[in-house]
């Protein structure tokens, strides 16, 4: 069976182009060019993937990822014109998995929802399935984590992000590792996509976010899990 992506793209000419261009690599496409039209498709049907312009002519892609967010955690790359931080940041803070600028190369478009869709679902035959950090109790194979009995919704990036680290031992992890084992990709990625998603992880599994205690920063070298 085909994965299914979302394009939400309000230029028909580049919807069309990258409809195309993902069709040819095996994706069943369907196209929205509005914010609207991107919503009802995506409470209608389920997707593998989300392709989401920021620029849309009845809102933008952040409200759009957030409102997904509130009923799904399917992955959702981010499309910016730009590589301007502001927009990169503000769009993983509203829960993107990843982002790509224009203008964009089908090629590495197709690679990046690979890399995203090969991560839904973390193997854990040989690495452990049940880890206990402190108050965070984190149980692989149910794709479930709770801190202090309660269960704590994370998105599947922040899962995998947050199992990763549990798989070092408290050892340290780079920057380069998680996106490596998380993203699924080293030599085109951002480090960027890495912190902010480890500050938004800090909102979820922290009592003081600012001062986290299980979610730490080694300077210089990355984050590893402490109990």
């Amino acid at each position: 069976m085909k994965r299914r992506v979302l394009l939400v793209e309000d230029d028909a000419r580049v919807r069309r182009v990258l409809s195309l261009s993902l069709e040819q690599e095996g994706y069943a496409v369907h196209e929205a060019a509005t914010a609207e039209e991107g919503l009802a498709a995506a409470g209608e049907a389920t997707f593998d993937v989300v392709l989401l312009d920021i620029m849309l002519p009845d809102g933008d892609g952040f409200s759009v990822c957030r409102a997904i967010r509130k009923h799904s955690d399917v992955p959702v790359i981010m499309v910016t014109a730009r590589s301007d931080s502001h927009d990169v940041v503000a769009g993983l803070e509203a829960g993107a998995d990843d982002y790509v600028t224009k203008p964009l190369v089908a090629k590495e478009l197709a690679a990046r929802i690979r890399a995203l869709l090969r991560r839904s679902h973390i193997s854990h035959s040989t690495r452990g399935d049940h880890f206990d950090i402190g108050d965070l109790v984190i149980n692989v194979p149910a794709a479930e984590v709770t801190r202090d009995g309660e269960l704590i919704a994370l998105t599947r990036t922040e899962f995998r992000l947050l199992c990763e680290l549990a798989y070092a031992d408290q050892g340290v992890c780079s920057r380069e590792q998680l996106l490596e084992r998380v993203w699924g990709y080293d030599y085109f990625g951002d480090s960027r996509i890495v912190d902010v998603h480890i500050s938004r992880l800090r909102t979820k599994v922290e009592h003081d976010p600012a001062q986290p205690r299980h979610v730490v920063t080694v300077r210089g070298m990355g984050y590893r899990l402490v109990g």
